[in-house]
């Protein structure tokens, strides 16, 4: 096996990156006996905890017990400038999402993509809104644009129908895309208010401050949009998704349905038709018949039809930042490996 040494750097290092940081150290005797592979991190940049670029390798546990301490790493600094001066081979961005306009990503993304660097991220935005730009770019500079855990945290979608199902064309899909709103309703059934079942959410770090990207439907609207664009080969912007959020349902709803052997679940849907997808995020009654009846928890699921596999699930598990950190992982192999 020939060796070789890959400069990497992370563009946000928040639970994601220091999760990829994490999964790095734990697998880094399994990189280098399997695909020949060392790294050196060359530059860490944060929103809150500063910046760091040292061409001569960062010491990563050092930089994840400092940011489990809470320490600063080093001075403030523009995310283009960052990009531009860590000197590494493989970006990782796991900056938080614009679902509106996916910047500042996009231009961090382009930014490593015209330096030759292999691109990686697991933000929806810039899939969304500069997918084919990205894309075509990276391939005129001869790397990679990668975003496996843009949805579906490590779950191999995008890969699958990159690798695994060449010539299959991607009819429709149907699926439950925001685990949050999953854990919601799972909530509101036992007797929770909307309120209370948001507020738990809140406290085990799976829903936002500001909790409308879930409840409102937006978070759903813009990995359907993601999944369009990619899988399905047509531009679709979240703003073009038909929404409708779990806002509305009241208690009473949820346990009429329970009481009639149904869930609730905030279903996401997109089919092909002619000239275009039509896609819509709303609330839907679910029977016990259904794959979507059994998801529970912050599950997700995605059914896919194709011309030539009438129906394909995947199930992802109570996902956490670790499988959004594996997703980055596979990447990372894939790009390098070429």
């Amino acid at each position: 096996v020939i060796m070789s040494e890959i400069k990497l750097a992370f563009l946000g290092f928040g639970n994601v990156g220091q999760a990829l940081g994490q999964l790095l150290l734990r697998k880094q005797f399994d990189l280098e006996a399997e695909y020949g592979l060392t790294f050196l991190v060359t530059g860490i940049s944060t929103g809150r905890h500063g910046s760091v670029i040292d061409p001569l390798g960062i010491v990563l546990p050092n930089a994840l017990a400092a940011m489990s301490r809470g320490d600063s790493l080093g001075e403030a600094m523009h995310g283009l400038d960052f990009v531009r001066s860590c000197q590494a081979q493989v970006l990782f961005e796991s900056i938080p999402v614009n679902y509106i306009t996916g910047q500042p990503a996009v231009d961090y993304l382009r930014a490593a993509l015209q330096l030759s660097m292999h691109a990686i991220t697991a933000n929806k935005g810039p899939v969304v809104h500069a997918y084919a730009e990205l894309t075509e770019l990276a391939a005129r500079q001869g790397c990679k644009f990668f975003f496996e855990s843009a949805v579906m945290d490590g779950a191999p979608i995008f890969s699958l129908f990159r690798e695994a199902l060449p010539g299959a064309k991607l009819l429709s899909f149907r699926g439950i895309l925001n685990s949050t709103t999953n854990l919601i309703l799972e909530r509101m059934e036992d007797g929770e208010s909307l309120e209370q079942a948001v507020a738990y959410a809140q406290s085990i770090g799976i829903a936002e401050t500001d909790p409308s990207g879930d409840v409102d439907g937006w978070d759903a609207a813009v990995k359907v949009a993601a999944l369009v664009t990619v899988l399905m080969g047509v531009p679709l912007k979240p703003q073009d998704v038909a929404r409708e959020g779990i806002r509305l349902l009241t208690p009473a709803q949820i346990s009429q349905a329970a009481s009639a052997g149904k869930r609730w679940k905030l279903v996401c849907t997109a089919q092909r038709q002619v000239g275009e997808v039509i896609a819509r995020v709303a609330p839907e009654l679910v029977g016990i018949d259904s794959p979507l009846y059994g998801v529970q928890g912050t599950s997700s699921i995605v059914t896919f039809e194709t011309d030539v596999l009438p129906e394909l699930s995947i199930v992802e598990g109570n996902p956490g930042p670790e499988t959004t950190a594996y997703g980055m992982l596979a990447d990372f192999i894939n790009a390098v490996r070429g």
